[in-house]
């Protein structure tokens, strides 16, 4: 019997560079580039840019839990991206590139507080962490163009840098995770 896998969904600046080191881990078996949050039903890649939205980008990671934890899954996630930046990271700002974590239930949301309270608690950062914590109502994804979209376009100069170094950062802090 095949194990169950689960989904954690995360949005910390554009998709791009959290799909490419989500991808890195073993015990992932899919990240898809899509949008969460908003009001905007079917929203375009251009829409969600525009900031109307209310969408953020978002990566929905797919998981076994026999060979990573979705507490490993926020390591990596708090560590490619800046939880203390409101509604930016690094050049792209808007609501739409928020820190954020929509949750698929309360195990997930509970553990996601907690993760959070740590993080403030241990003093890592020298503003507070402004993730946001939701429960994900629905999730789009985008079109083919952006999934993927670092193993595509590899010398994109957005790619260069500002997606490699996040990746290089995850191979040399979580190398007992790579696949």
């Amino acid at each position: 019997m095949a194990n169950e896998t689960e989904r954690a969904t995360l949005a910390g600046g554009c998709f791009w560079c959290i799909e490419a080191p989500m991808e890195e881990l073993d015990g992932v078996l899919d990240v898809t580039s899509g949008y969460a949050g908003g009001h905007t039903e079917n929203p375009t890649y251009r829409e969600v840019c525009s900031g109307d939205t209310g969408h953020a980008e978002v990566v929905q990671v797919e998981y076994d839990p026999e060979r990573i934890a979705y507490e490993d899954l926020l390591d990596v996630f708090f560590t490619v991206h800046d939880p203390t930046q409101l509604n930016r990271q690094g050049p792209d700002v808007g609501t739409q590139y928020r820190s954020a974590i929509f949750t698929h239930d309360e195990g997930q949301h509970e553990t996601a507080e907690t993760y959070i309270d740590a993080l403030d608690a241990e003093g890592g950062y020298d503003d507070p962490v402004v993730t946001e914590i939701e429960s994900l109502e629905v999730f789009y994804e985008a079109s083919e163009e952006h999934q993927n979209y670092y193993e595509k376009n590899p010398d994109d100069a957005y790619c260069s840098f500002h997606a490699q170094p996040k990746i290089e950062k995850v191979r040399e802090k979580f190398t007992e995770k790579i696949a």
